[in-house]
């Protein structure tokens, strides 16, 4: 028997009073699609990795169409020491010369997209695993800087696979590896796909996964984190260096996205469990927010 004011009927209501109170944001989200990009800590660390894999499912459950892009850094740099080649950097972005490409292909597309994929089915979703080069997802083009090899911009997006993938309940999960016209294979920013893809989608959200609060007037200090930031507002704050470093391209691939047609991005903390219904499902949110 339980009794009224005993832990297991206190935890039971609470867990009831949060549903409860997320059901205005299922229904304002049900049917809409929701671009994440997946990286950072929520990647390396096993309990967050299982609570973001837990999160798109359950937003699938509840209608709304998530969308997976993923990076895989880490796990390109211990592959890398294994056949011997140092991973070198240039202004953030990987030198990836012919050898080092090969290694990228195999590890996202080969290995950690079939990871997440795996895990998403085993937690009762229906995945399915992509690169650019599945339905012509992505044509490629050279970033421009031949110092740092095959890495590529998006040239042309033809989203019509994670479309037909997406109204079909099945969640897409894209590695950032493309292909040119010629069939030459680019490494290209997983957020500079994710901005593309949700732009090319008018997705609802576009959620940055990070390991930082937000973006942060002082990122000493937790509470200068800017909870809403404009188009106009993000470009200030990076002309005067608020935004700085690996943030630059986060923020600049949210008011890309925006700029063509995104409702909202958002720039969250992955280390905390659950960050993506947190900010989704509820009042507060985490992170910061950016709008048009």
């Amino acid at each position: 028997m339980n009794f009224p004011n005993s832990p297991v009927n206190l935890d039971a209501s609470a867990r009831v009073r949060v549903l409860s109170e997320s059901l205005p944001y299922i229904q304002e989200f049900s049917g809409r699609t929701v671009v994440v990009k997946y990286g950072g800590a929520a990647m390396k660390d096993s309990s967050l990795k299982d609570k973001v894999i837990r999160d798109i499912v359950y937003l699938s459950c509840v209608g709304v169409r998530p969308i997976v892009v993923h990076g895989g850094g880490p796990e390109i740099n211990t592959w890398l020491g294994k056949v011997g080649i140092e991973p070198q950097f240039k202004d953030g972005l990987r030198v990836t010369d012919a050898a080092t490409m090969d290694i990228v292909e195999m590890v996202l597309v080969g290995r950690v997209n079939k990871e997440i994929v795996t895990l998403i089915n085993q937690a009762g979703g229906s995945a399915v695993g992509l690169c650019g080069k599945d339905g012509n997802l992505i044509t490629a083009s050279p970033a421009g800087n031949e110092d740092i090899g095959f890495v590529g911009d998006v040239n042309i997006l033809n989203p019509g696979i994670l479309e037909l993938l997406s109204s079909n309940n099945y969640i897409p999960v894209v590695s950032s590896v493309a292909v040119d016209e010629t069939g030459q294979a680019y490494n290209i920013n997983a957020d500079t796909v994710a901005g593309e893809i949700a732009a090319g989608l008018e997705a609802e959200k576009l959620i940055l996964l990070t390991d930082t609060l937000g973006i942060l007037k002082d990122y000493h200090d937790p509470s200068t984190l800017f909870s809403k930031v404009s188009i106009r507002e993000a470009r200030e704050l990076t002309e005067d260096g608020t935004i700085s470093g690996g943030m630059i391209p986060k923020a600049d691939c949210c008011v890309r996205a925006l700029a063509q047609g995104v409702k909202a991005a958002h720039i969250i903390d992955g280390r905390i469990p659950h960050a993506l219904l947190l900010e989704i499902l509820t009042d507060s949110g985490i992170g910061t927010m950016l709008v048009a």
